[in-house]
């Protein structure tokens, strides 16, 4: 990678120069001044810069109030993101503010324009595909994004613009940093209005290119696809370290095609070898090409989005195409060992519901029906979890913490057909997720949480160990008392059918579980019948209804 040594040492030169005097000054001591990311400040803290080696203290003495004040004169206006600039260079400087709105700590991150750093895909940049770049913070997704715009306006001579949210791409001020070529760079004056500029951007100026950082809203995804179908090659980054975590984003997974819950008839699901609830792709992808930025010289490139989502899906392992860099800066290409999806999609079963025989899964003591899978890692001996749960706008690091503590037996999945439940917020439920409603209509479990907090999550699993959802010996049924119950739910389930096609309205049949309800739900089907759940648990119940 070739950088402008000169540009670099004045722009690093102009970053010092708004820091305190003597952090500065420890600063410019440093012979590894070359790898600096940033520089933190928090009052009553001692300074600290962070390196590309670690993290190191400058100075004994505390930050003051009078420091910070010191670096915020010297920088540009925070927008409603936190974020400032210095003018003419990337460099970006994030606030962190108290309650009464007064900046208590600065971050202030070091940029760099590093030429050279697309060679990597350089293909397919110049092929004219949408393409998305994936991977985790300082990973350099915004680094290649603006080497990106300056060569296909330079080398490839197109009309690029910039829709530049925090002025990370081509930096603070009015003028536009050199680094981004020929690009025409339009700011946002607030976050929540990057969509409407993406949209501007392509009904004002004729783009041929349009660039975009960090995608994290259903307003930028809709307006990624509308200008997608305009025929405007897309170059953006979305949060998310692989193409798994972007499918199983509520918010964002629009940007490759969607999900939706579809019905197979018999004849379908039989010739698949799945049941007849699964997961599809709901439209064409927006972008064609994932890029999953593992490293400043290794990532990972799925260049048939489509194919690899509909993989995916069916719970076929995936496989990306590995392209890295050696020490001559020759690009070299492996293909990754295939991954197994998550989605491993329960085999088709009828015939057997009334007596409980879908053979190839088997019924727990809690009444919850596991498909039985048998990984390569694990095998048949593999323990099995009593209690599988899939997340809606909850943090899955909150719920692994508060499992681990509690050690009850649940397992997190990401694939809501697999899920005995369904934890989410109060916020996700009320917008009516089209997750939601299949879990409901299937009759998995939805709990609601007031918040995503750490209390909340552990209420919740003591909610689960109080109903006996299968933790504990003495709150299981022998399987003699669950066939019996499951035979009196079925027969239930099938009077009731009768009696709405003889002319009553609706029926409701007794509470049950989940896994009851599902069959239940079936049977509801096969004689043509709606079917919805009402209530919650443990008084959660099946009633039918004519369609």
């Amino acid at each position: 990678m070739i950088t402008d040594r000169n540009m670099l040492d004045l722009e690093l030169n102009q970053l010092l120069e708004i820091l305190p005097p003597a952090v500065a000054e420890a600063l410019r001591g440093r012979e590894d001044l070359d790898t600096l990311l940033e520089v933190v400040l928090d009052l009553g803290r001692p300074p600290e810069a962070r390196f590309s080696s670690g993290d190191v203290e400058l100075d004994q003495a505390e930050v003051v109030r009078e420091d910070l004040d010191e670096v915020i004169q010297r920088v540009g206006e925070f927008g409603d993101d936190n974020r400032a600039g210095i003018e003419r260079t990337l460099h970006r400087i994030s606030a962190i503010r108290n309650r009464r709105g007064q900046v208590v700590g600065v971050t202030c991150r070091v940029g760099r324009a590093v030429f050279g750093t697309i060679k990597i895909i350089e293909d397919l940049a110049f092929s004219g595909k949408n393409i998305l770049l994936l991977g985790r913070p300082g990973v350099g997704k915004t680094t290649m994004l603006r080497e990106i715009a300056r060569v296909l306006s330079v080398e490839a001579g197109k009309r690029v613009v910039i829709v530049d949210t925090s002025n990370e791409i081509a930096g603070d001020g009015d003028v536009p940093h050199a680094a981004i070529g020929r690009s025409r760079r339009m700011q946002v004056t607030t976050p929540s209005r990057q969509h409407a500029v993406m949209i501007e951007a392509v009904e004002n100026h004729m783009p041929e290119v349009i660039i975009i950082d960090e995608m994290g809203t259903e307003e930028e995804a809709a307006a990624a696809r509308s200008i997608a179908e305009r025929g405007v090659q897309l170059v953006a980054t979305a949060h998310g370290n692989t193409l798994d975590n972007l499918i199983m984003n509520p918010t964002l997974s629009d940007l490759v095609g969607g999900i939706q819950t579809v019905t197979l008839g018999d004849q379908e699901a039989r010739h698949r070898g799945t049941q007849k609830t699964v997961l599809e792709r709901k439209s064409p992808p927006t972008f064609d090409v994932v890029v999953e930025i593992q490293s400043w010289e290794r990532l990972a490139v799925h260049e048939d989005v489509t194919h690899a989502v509909d993989q995916w899906l069916r719970g076929f392992p995936i496989a990306s195409e590995i392209r890295w860099l050696d020490e001559n800066g020759e690009v070299h290409r492996d293909q990754e060992t295939p991954r197994r999806s998550e989605t491993t999609t329960a085999p088709w079963s009828a015939d057997g519901i009334r007596r409980g025989k879908s053979s190839p899964s088997r019924q727990h003591g809690n009444g919850v029906a596991e498909a039985e899978t048998r990984s390569e890692t694990g095998g048949a001996n593999a323990p099995e979890k009593d209690l599988r749960v899939f997340l809606f706008g909850v943090g899955r690091d909150k719920l692994e913490a508060a499992v681990a503590e509690a050690g009850i037996p649940v397992e997190v999945v990401n694939e809501l057909r697999r899920a005995d439940a369904v934890l989410t917020t109060k916020t996700h439920y009320r917008r009516g997720s089209h997750l939601v409603k299949s879990a409901e209509s299937a009759g998995t479990p939805v709990y609601v949480l007031r918040k995503n907090t750490m209390p909340q999550v552990q209420d919740f699993l003591h909610t689960l160990t109080r109903e006996g959802r299968g933790f504990g010996n003495g709150s299981q049924p022998s399987e003699e008392e669950f066939k019996a119950t499951l035979e009196r739910a079925l027969q239930e389930a099938e009077e009731a059918a009768q009696r709405v096609l003889g002319g009553e309205s609706s029926i409701k049949l007794t509470p049950q579980r989940s896994y009851v309800r599902r069959l239940q739900h079936i049977l509801g089907q096969r004689y043509s019948l709606s079917s919805i759940s009402h209530g919650r648990d443990p008084e959660r119940c099946v009633m039918f209804y004519k369609p």
